[in-house]
């Protein structure tokens, strides 16, 4: 019998509603409903043992679910496996490696067992060694690779068969500040071609300049999205001038309520819900003759919902 039509996936993302998967009677994943669209970043946020992990293993199809629905790429997992992993990149938290292999042949047998032809699968490997600027160690064994370095080497692995879905556990873990930089660049390139893009990573300030959505995750399960939404709208700023006086007397006036930030006795801190009423307020501050030397968000957007949502340090 042929597989029902998709009505509610995005035809080149995930969806996933209920998921749900057990170790023994030891809960990984209790209740995870998400949508990953195509052309788009999305951000899969929690603390440890929140069931990230066991998660994308799901996705990728490498773990069945012991309950609940997934699509992935328009495939449904269940339904289609085969087709599903093989629109999948998977691109786990430590990637092994074969360490008398070289970089070149690690990238070429995976692009042999895709079904790449021999010359091709060169010619991809070389192409994928450039793009994570690991071109150099191209005929070097892996064993001499740093950590962040066979991290790259990891996601150039993910990108072997230009898959439409990635799937990135943790992908800048011990990547050096250049190579987070051009993770992110390359990351976006991906995105821009159309491409879904699912990670998860506690580098949050990071997260911020590249996700374009998030996904909260709570002791396995996926934090309701208005409850998310709200948090995330939530965004505190500190503001500091010499005159401190002028500066408080002026947000009284204007009744917009403030903290003393501990530590500071120069700044506070407000609630502003975006960078536009941020700059609007900096603007009357100046026009009212209150002099200003510091205004800054105190974190970012995602690090606030985070800590706002995290149950568990309750």
């Amino acid at each position: 019998m042929a597989s029902p039509p998709i009505t509610n996936a995005p035809p080149l993302g995930i969806h996933a509603v209920g998921l749900r998967r057990f170790f023994g009677l030891v809960p990984a994943v209790v209740d995870i409903t998400l949508d990953a669209p195509a052309g788009a970043i999305t951000g899969l946020i929690g603390p440890n043992g929140s069931g990230k992990t066991t998660l994308l293993l799901m996705l990728a199809g490498l773990l069945k679910p012991d309950a609940g629905q997934a699509w992935v790429g328009g495939y449904d997992l269940a339904q289609q496996p085969r087709q599903a992993r093989a629109v999948v990149g998977w691109m786990p938290d430590t990637f092994g490696t074969w360490d008398a292999l070289t970089c070149t042949e690690i990238l070429t047998f995976f692009c042999r067992a895709y079904g790449l032809s021999n010359d091709v699968a060169r010619q991809r490997s070389q192409i994928l060694l450039s793009t994570v600027y690991l071109a150099e160690f191209a005929n070097q064994p892996a064993r001499v690779l740093s950590r962040g370095q066979k991290q790259r080497l990891g996601l150039a692995r993910a990108l072997v068969h230009d898959p439409q879905v990635l799937l990135l556990d943790e992908p800048a873990s011990g990547l050096d500040p250049r190579s987070r930089v051009e993770l992110r660049d390359l990351l976006k390139a991906l995105a821009n071609a159309g491409k879904t893009v699912l990670l998860s990573s506690h580098v949050l300030s990071e997260m911020d300049e590249i996700v374009d959505h998030a996904v909260f995750v709570s002791m396995g399960r996926s934090v309701d999205l208005n409850t998310a939404q709200a948090a995330m709208a939530q965004h505190s700023w500190r503001i500091g001038s010499d005159n401190l006086a002028a500066l408080t007397g002026f947000l009284d006036a204007h009744l917009v309520p403030w903290q003393t930030n501990h530590g500071q006795t120069d700044e506070v801190t407000i609630d502003l819900p975006s960078r536009q009423e941020a700059a609007a307020l900096l603007r009357d501050l100046v026009g009212a003759g209150v002099d200003i030397h510091t205004i800054a968000p105190m974190s970012g957007r995602l690090e606030q919902a985070y800590m706002a949502l995290n149950e568990e340090r309750v």
